[in-house]
């Protein structure tokens, strides 16, 4: 299930936008305006690597960037706990409200790094009140939103994993089709083997949905290991990102009410790579959260924990990068024979 790989995504033309303007909302509609779009189906690669294979010890992190309004501080910020791995969800490419920029592109580049990227959704407006205080234009020239994962040494083989087809945030009957975010795609990961050391390994960037319950994010996550089988039979894995713990869970919105840790688990991760503590902040999207979460997680198999922790996403002078703070990990990985 390798992903074609492509350096540019076709753009959205014109006729293309009025047409899935045009379209019934319906799931059926979704799918197949999702099959005949390029960009949704397939991973851009870019960037380059500085080494051709990770050490046997590195370091991981994983982090919701929430748009990513300044990709340079964003990676400096990052670079002061020097991962070999980052896997990114929320990254904009070619909107407005970050000023047009592929940020992954200009994340990936700061930090010496390779990139492969992956659009969750195609962005038919230009976002929520506050989003729209950043716009520069009052068009998207692209509309890509989607994951990331940047790596200091080449990718191998990637997979762009979607999670679901049914148009979740676009047809009707749905648990949400939002007037302020018209969308076109849907959930989804990216998986990259790279060579380490000690043989190679799977990572994936992924990010769940936010408006449903445990049980959708549950078949979310057991698409995705399943998909991951198929992709990397007999590696070690690492899964990192937004899995949106607690969302729509009332009435204490509590990420121990989640039913996919169990599942994981009973599928040989573990979650132990994941630090104690919450994970979101108020931000300048979002100024005003109505509650504290633990949204951001790893889970990992046939890798070893040596130590785990959160870096706080406000800079030194406050100023917030993210509504979710960046979750990290240190690993090593046995020698295969």
């Amino acid at each position: 299930m390798i992903t074609k790989q492509v350096s540019e995504f076709a753009p959205v033309t014109a006729a293309d936008r009025a047409r899935i303007l045009a379209a019934p909302r319906t799931a059926n509609a979704h799918r197949a305006l999702l099959g005949e779009m390029p960009a949704m189906n397939a991973v851009q690669i870019g960037g380059s690597a500085t080494a051709t294979a990770l050490p046997r010890d590195f370091t991981i992190a994983a982090w919701n960037v929430e748009r990513c309004l300044f990709p340079e501080d964003t990676a400096a910020h990052l670079a002061t706990i020097a991962p070999e791995i980052v896997l990114l969800s929320e990254v904009d490419h070619g909107m407005a409200r970050t000023k047009q920029r592929h940020t992954t592109e200009v994340m990936a580049a700061q930090l010496g790094m390779a990139y492969a990227f992956g659009v969750e959704f195609h962005e038919l407006g230009l976002g929520g009140v506050t989003e729209r205080a950043f716009c520069t234009d009052r068009f998207n020239s692209l509309g890509w939103h989607g994951n990331a994962i940047l790596s200091s040494v080449p990718f191998e083989h990637t997979a762009l994993i979607r999670l679901d087809d049914h148009g979740h945030w676009f047809a009707e009957g749905g648990i949400t089709v939002d007037p302020q975010q018209p969308r076109l795609g849907g959930r989804m990961a990216i998986a990259a083997i790279v060579a380490t050391d000690g043989g190679p390994v799977c990572f994936v960037s992924t990010h769940l949905e936010s408006n449903a319950g445990a049980a959708h994010r549950c078949g979310q996550m057991q698409t995705l290991l399943d998909k991951i089988d198929v992709f990397a039979p007999d590696l070690p894995v690492m899964i990192g990102g937004d899995l949106n713990t607690g969302n729509h869970i009332p009435p204490d919105f509590d990420w121990r009410n989640e039913t996919l840790f169990a599942l994981a688990i009973e599928r040989g991760y573990s979650w132990g790579f994941t630090a104690a503590g919450n994970t979101t902040r108020p931000s300048l999207i979002s100024p005003h959260p109505e509650r504290e979460m633990k949204l951001d997680w790893f889970a990992g198999r046939g890798l070893n924990n040596a130590d785990n922790g959160v870096l706080v996403s406000t800079m030194a002078d406050g100023k917030p990068l993210s509504d979710h703070d960046c979750v990290w990990c240190k690993v090593n990985v046995s020698k295969t024979e």
